[in-house]
């Protein structure tokens, strides 16, 4: 649907003609995310300031059937926020406010466009935590985190967004403005409206206000650096941590290309690794009491010389953590600055990890291509990043792919599934066959027309093209 002079006359009149652009640098510039290299720019960009105002917006797609795809802060890894049907780019960009702390509650009230480590550190400010941390967090937006049931490092102690989020003030496609639930820590009162938006990727609403849940922040926490020899083994020392009784608050594998990639991309990160050495694990504890996470750290380190091991580097100060931490973070950066790549977001049982890693690798063999893994380990979490280098763009087209699908189903076969935190989105849609049926994708493309009846907002994702 082209974007005529009365359809943009509209738009403007909605949200002022200041905040209604299509010039190509605008519109380049909310035409891409994270993904690859790829670049949808919309036809217009509309920036509103309020729900009414995307109340107002959605009735004008639904009376022209244009699209409409919710824009954040594009920092997705599955192209979730990509205009791949042109239309209306609807950036959230101007609802960027905490609306409330609720100290007495703990609760935090805020809009979507809010960045997340902004978020944080404003809470923290009165002794409050919000522990989902996504390696993006200090230029991901928290609507964005919702919309794709973000998680991080943090997710295997604390959880994921979908369980602090209590209810959502959503824009439906079809212009109604709804509560999805209450501000409450339990709800048993019909559907769970609240958490099928949750993880929706921008299909069934757009979200203009979160209500969250929050914690007492902890006081202390022990943050190790433990080198393996075979990675393999690092991701069996996983399970082994956890039969062993501790719960670290994040437990991050890297294999020796993520970490050494990250070093010369990350300043001020200094650590002498073996030439032996093939993966660490990075493993934090926290807590309010010190004589008890030297305990656990003591524990942990009986589990880990169990394996073969080198020397284990203790962070001793908080600049020598912030920089383990920007190291870690700073993996998918330096990834991205050494090659053209293709990233996957595989999750297994935590136990299956080994299994899922050797089998990455003999794929990788199998199609001629370079794999470098890092991740979330202690949820079962691995980012596979799969490496263009010396392919040809022949083989990387091709084969790539079919490499991919193997992958997913290994993991499918492990009982992973596909995404663990990045989404399905633009790139993994048609691998969703390894993962579900026909009858389950039809039931939640009957899901998505209940709320979306003429399939303006955000198509073309999460099913597959032949569905």
């Amino acid at each position: 649907m082209q974007i005529t002079p009365e359809i943009l006359q509209k738009l403007q009149n909605i949200v002022g003609t200041s905040f209604v652009f299509t010039d190509d640098e605008t519109r380049n510039h909310y035409g891409h995310d994270e993904t690859e290299d790829y670049v949808f720019p919309p036809s217009v960009v509309v920036k509103p300031a309020s729900a009414q105002e995307i109340s107002e917006i959605v009735k004008v797609a639904n009376e022209y059937k244009i699209p409409v795809v919710p824009i954040g802060g594009r920092t997705g890894l599955s192209g979730g926020a990509l205009s791949i049907h042109h239309g209306i780019g609807l950036s959230t960009d101007r609802l960027n406010k905490i609306i409330e702390i609720d100290e007495k509650n703990l609760q935090v009230i805020t809009e979507p466009a809010v960045i997340t480590q902004v978020l944080q550190d404003t809470v923290l400010e009165k002794s409050l935590f919000y522990p989902v941390d996504p390696s993006s967090r200090g230029s991901c937006f928290i609507g964005g985190n919702v919309a794709e049931n973000a998680g991080g490092a943090r997710a295997v102690k604390y959880g994921v967004t979908k369980d602090y989020v209590l209810n959502l003030e959503v824009v439906l496609p079809t212009g109604e403005i709804i509560w999805t639930g209450a501000n409450t820590l339990k709800n048993s009162t019909g559907y769970n409206l609240t958490q099928l938006m949750v993880g929706s990727e921008g299909t069934l609403g757009i979200i203009t206000k979160i209500v969250l849940k929050l914690l007492p922040k902890n006081s202390h926490n022990v943050l190790m650096l433990v080198p393996f020899y075979k990675a393999e083994q690092a991701c069996e020392a996983v399970s082994a941590i956890f039969r062993a009784g501790i719960v670290p608050s994040a437990l991050e594998f890297m294999e020796r290309d993520a970490i050494d990639w990250a070093i010369r991309f990350v300043d001020g990160v200094n650590v002498d690794i073996k030439p032996e050495i093939e993966a660490h694990l990075l493993i934090e504890v926290d807590g309010n009491y010190p004589e008890i996470l030297m305990l656990e750290a003591e524990k942990i380190m009986t589990v880990v010389e169990g394996f073969q091991i080198d020397e284990i580097l203790f962070a001793d100060t908080e600049d020598q953590k912030n920089a383990l931490w920007r190291m870690r973070r700073g993996v998918a950066e330096a990834v991205k600055s050494n090659s053209v790549y293709k990233e996957e977001d595989t999750v297994v049982p935590r136990y299956e990890l080994p299994t899922l890693l050797k089998g990455i690798k003999e794929i990788g063999n199998k199609y001629g291509f370079k794999s470098v893994c890092y991740g979330h380990a202690g949820d079962g979490n691995l980012h596979v990043n799969i490496i263009k280098a010396d392919m040809t763009d022949e083989n990387w087209k091709t084969e790539v792919p079919k490499g991919i699908r193997e992958i997913f189903e290994l993991t499918v076969a492990l009982k992973g599934t596909l995404s663990g935190e990045h989404g399905i989105g633009y790139v993994q849609k048609n691998f969703m066959d390894i993962a579900f049926s026909t009858s389950q994708l039809q039931l939640m493309k009957n899901i998505k027309l209940v709320f979306d009846p003429n399939n303006i907002l955000n198509p073309g994702k999460i099913f597959p093209d032949t569905h």
